[in-house]
């Protein structure tokens, strides 16, 4: 159902119901609650890739089968508790999450992905925004994300049609970096992984944190945000670690 692969501080996280489309039932949303608590919990992990089983499917969305067999069910598409709510379960890992998109992300999906910090997708990657169709109005932060993302005249185009976009227009309009050949997904996305596990992750925690809390606020505000905790931080790098730093940095930069 979700399996987990350690490769030294990089841990790949698959959602792993290819016969039903990756869809997040709440046993799948539960086990990645939990997948991401303790990732996030350990020190000897630096970078998360998500991604789906298969070609077909990064994930369906929300288990449809399942909420149309169970009236309660329903409240999961609002439902903001971390351990039903898989966009919090990602957001709340203060590691980087690279999301590697092998296939379709719809609705619940779509939210999934976006929850990542980065986009990788393959040429079988397509997204869609299905909630008008099937009814249900998004919980889990697209209606709002999105337009904040691509903008809102081709939000609107996506989620008041219900249409697909495919890998190659998706990274045209921002909404991912880059766009693989599906052999070349997971190593694109390790490769990527690498670089950034190659810095020390209270620091990657900490610039995530950075970005992420300014980018929730208005500009002026983020400024400030950015102010106030990097003058706390940089008062505690001395001279010889930035030395240090400046040695590494500039032998990387012969090595590229």
């Amino acid at each position: 159902m979700l399996d987990v692969e350690r490769r030294g501080p990089i841990a790949v996280v698959t959602l792993n119901r290819p016969e039903a489309m990756n869809a997040l039932s709440k046993a799948l949303r539960l086990a990645l609650y939990e997948a991401m608590v303790a990732l996030d919990a350990d020190p000897d992990v630096s970078v998360v890739i998500l991604t789906g089983a298969g070609e077909r499917a990064f994930t369906a969305g929300l288990d449809l089968k399942e909420l149309g067999g169970d009236a309660s069910a329903m409240g999961a598409a609002n439902d903001q508790d971390a351990r039903s709510n898989p966009v919090r379960a990602v957001e709340r890992c203060r590691k980087p999450v690279i999301g590697a998109i092998n296939g379709v992300a719809i609705t619940g999906g779509f939210e999934l992905a976006l929850a990542c910090d980065v986009l990788i997708a393959s040429d079988n990657a397509r997204f869609a925004d299905t909630h008008a169709r099937v009814g249900i109005m998004p919980g889990w932060g697209l209606s709002q994300k999105l337009s904040r993302l691509i903008g809102p005249y081709r939000a609107k185009e996506l989620s008041l049609s219900g249409n697909f976009l495919d890998a190659r227009t998706a990274a045209d309009w921002g909404l991912v970096n880059r766009v693989t050949a599906p052999e070349d997904l997971l190593p694109t996305a390790l490769k990527l992984a690498e670089d950034m596990a190659s810095i020390p992750v209270e620091t990657l925690a900490f610039y995530k944190g950075l970005i992420d809390d300014g980018y929730a606020r208005s500009f002026g505000e983020g400024l400030a945000l950015e102010h106030e905790r990097s003058s706390a931080h940089n008062r505690e790098v001395t001279p010889e670690k930035v030395e240090a730093r400046r040695r590494q940095v500039m032998a990387r930069g012969r090595s590229q």
